[in-house]
């Protein structure tokens, strides 16, 4: 996918985490990474006018779904314009000149942590520390200079701040893999779009979320992802979030839509871009313990 060169990508986290591996990905190396501490400050970058994009996880092979970005993007009004699946893995990071006999401590985020249980249970006297990202966690043991503290995190994070790869691909599912949107405020459909996302309401009744898919059902139109959410402040109440293998120009797909907003209440079109499944993925066997680690 090509945006306009020196474009501002916002992500959330430190330089060197996951979302920095996704956006060289998919947009090249002709942009330029704003680096935001939250998701919040994320989605409002380009309110803000921080940046032009904002690249989001939206779901994990194992963890599943990122809902604070679903969530978000209804908030946002912003439009997804493209997608990128990148494959995850993780690696423990330590201090320069430091061993892995030496570490006592293992920061990272908490789902990061919890995806390399296997790695923790070969070594149950380390101490597990939850931080609010993998590359941060990176740069505050390298600033701290302690051998007895080691991170989980890309390798790009590793270079990033100087850190020493101690031992690779410490999770414990080689098909682990994350799925990012880019969002922008422009919601052309290019026509090359195949892949349609929309969220919204069915009525609180038997079946009306069958009548809402029924259309694209008859239709034969693929089904690729649902997400439910809570409504803040209607308690019960769920707004229903569809991925679906379409062209939002498809004749079909245009009379599906049509169809069922017959049947439910405030439908968006998040987005129509070209789908991300089905691109080359990445697998690399299983190495032994020793084979893993790295000698100085």
């Amino acid at each position: 996918m090509r945006v306009e060169s020196g474009a501002r990508v916002a992500f959330q986290g430190e330089r060197g985490a996951f979302s920095e591996d996704a956006a060289g990905k998919l947009l090249g190396e002709g942009i330029v990474l704003v680096p935001r501490p939250t998701f919040e400050t994320m989605f409002d970058s380009i309110d803000t006018n921080a940046a032009d994009y904002v690249l989001a996880p939206i779901e994990n092979t194992l963890a599943g779904s990122v809902h604070r970005t679903f969530d978000l993007l209804i908030e946002s009004r912003l439009s997804i314009i493209g997608e990128e699946i990148i494959p995850i893995v993780h690696n423990l990071i330590g201090v320069p000149g430091g061993t892995i006999e030496q570490v006592s401590t293992v920061e990272s985020h908490p789902v990061a942590l919890a995806q390399c249980e296997r790695f923790f249970h070969e070594r149950p006297g380390l101490k597990r520390i939850a931080t609010a990202d993998t590359a941060g966690s990176v740069g505050a043991i390298i600033a701290a200079g302690d051998p007895t503290r080691a991170a989980i995190a890309s390798r790009r994070a590793a270079e990033i701040h100087g850190g020493k790869v101690l031992r690779e691909h410490l999770e414990d599912n080689r098909e682990n893999y994350t799925r990012f949107l880019l969002l922008g405020s422009s919601s052309k459909t290019s026509e090359s779009a195949n892949k349609l996302s929309l969220v919204f309401q069915a009525a609180h009744r038997p079946g009306a979320l069958f009548h809402a898919l029924g259309p694209f059902a008859r239709r034969g139109i693929n089904l690729m992802k649902i997400e439910s959410r809570p409504i803040p402040g209607r308690p019960w109440e769920y707004r229903f979030y569809l991925d679906l293998q379409a062209s939002a120009l498809d004749p079909e797909v245009k009379e599906a839509i049509a169809e069922m907003e017959k049947v439910i209440v405030n439908l968006r079109i998040l987005g129509a871009y070209v789908s991300a499944e089905g691109s080359k993925r990445i697998s690399v066997p299983r190495q032994t313990e020793k084979e893993q680690e790295i000698e100085e």
